[in-house]
């Protein structure tokens, strides 16, 4: 009898990195796929990206409207309890054997609550991890510990659910599923993204993301504004912005971003969303990606280019050493950046080696969903206990 998978997804970013799972799962002879879309995808705001997932091919089974135009904690907060209502009706409608979800943020929170108490299985995708400056690494954390199956992408990860209780023959390290992309997606090249982007895009430039700080005293408006002033000293290269997320105080750097590409249209492009496949194509060609986004972290290094991080955002997570890290003022974003730009640095990033695994993660994964039963109980596993 076949099992079916429903797969969640609230984000363009998040979308892109169950891409290839998604994939695996429609093909499966034993697994049926659901898909249930939420949050920005479904934003005018944010690029409706939910079109993306329908002309990739899936049949999105359920859409959850839940995203407030608000950006303040309250206004997150409320989008949570709606997204909680809809998720509610629309699991109870799908009633999946297993739902599963990726990282860190309030869609995936609430969608996972739901699910606990409806009694549906949950497997959690990169869970383990630690980012110090966002209140996701809570949500992480809490998701974990309602999740059924762990698919963490590092060992250290896998050490650290353990740390949290859960059963380790439930927890499995098949690393970054993102990193499924540098082996299979094809990518398009300068003059195909010229044309999609409608942008007479040259070499070199730096692709910029950058997402606010939710946990400390790094204020959106003041970091972006520095981050522009540093890309100011690099005038020869042209700059690609894409928007930040819908995580409180998103929305102002939004008006930044836009009025800096207006300054410099022929230098600066700014995107509402590329899709994950424009996006790893602009990140296979960029001359380095500036910001505080997780795909800096993860998926970059593999394509041999540098990273410059921002911040406390993303700090605790493993890291390549194409990364470079510095804190959010223009004098340092702007010697981090020149010396990623620099020849030797480039040229060293090309062979680094990524922590998160292979790329091979979405076929472990499909297997994982197959063979294990997720609704067997395990129990607490409790490390004062060992001998």
């Amino acid at each position: 009898m076949s099992k079916t998978i429903a797969v969640f997804t609230g984000t363009r970013a998040e979308y892109g990195l169950l891409y290839w799972l998604m994939k695996e799962i429609k093909a499966s002879e034993d697994l049926v796929l659901q898909v249930v879309v939420s949050g920005m995808h479904l934003s005018p705001e944010f690029g409706e990206t939910w079109r993306m997932i329908e002309a990739d091919g899936f049949e999105i089974d359920a859409k959850v409207e839940m995203l407030l135009s608000s950006d303040t904690d309250i206004g997150v907060v409320k989008s949570m309890g709606l997204g909680l209502l809809g998720f509610a009706d629309a699991l109870g409608r799908l009633r999946p054997d297993c739902l599963v979800v990726l990282g860190d943020r309030f869609e995936a929170l609430a969608i996972t609550q739901a699910a606990l108490v409806m009694r549906i299985p949950v497997a959690h995708l990169h869970g383990g991890e630690i980012t110090e400056g966002a209140y996701d690494d809570a949500m992480r954390h809490a998701i974990s510990k309602m999740a059924d199956i762990h698919l963490v992408a590092a060992e250290p990860y896998r050490q650290r659910v353990i740390q949290l209780g859960e059963a380790p023959q439930r927890v499995f390290n098949v690393g970054a599923i993102g990193l499924d992309h540098v082996r299979r997606t094809a990518r398009m090249g300068i003059e195909a993204l010229r044309e999609s982007l409608s942008f007479n895009l040259q070499q070199p430039f730096i692709l910029v993301t950058y997402h606010p700080v939710t946990m400390a005293d790094e204020g959106p408006i003041e970091s972006f504004t520095a981050l522009l002033e540093a890309l100011d000293a690099f005038p020869e290269y042209q700059v690609i912005l894409t928007y930040p997320n819908a995580d409180n105080g998103g929305r102002a750097i939004i008006p930044l971003l836009e009025a800096y590409a207006q300054r410099q249209p022929m230098r600066v492009l700014a995107v509402p969303s590329l899709g994950f496949k424009r996006y790893l194509s602009v990140v296979a060609l960029a001359a380095a990606v500036l910001g505080n986004s997780s795909s800096g972290i993860i998926e970059v290094p593999s394509f041999g280019v540098p990273t410059v991080n921002i911040g406390v955002r993303q700090k605790g997570r493993l890291a390549a050493q194409s990364v470079l890290h510095c804190v959010p003022e223009r004098a340092a974003i702007k010697a981090a950046l020149g010396r990623a730009l620099e020849h030797e640095f480039a040229k060293a990033c090309r062979g680094v080696d990524n922590p998160y695994g292979q790329g091979d993660a979405a076929a472990q994964i499909t297997r994982i969903l197959r063979d294990v039963d997720a609704r067997e109980s395990v129990p607490f596993h409790d490390l004062s206990n060992r001998t």
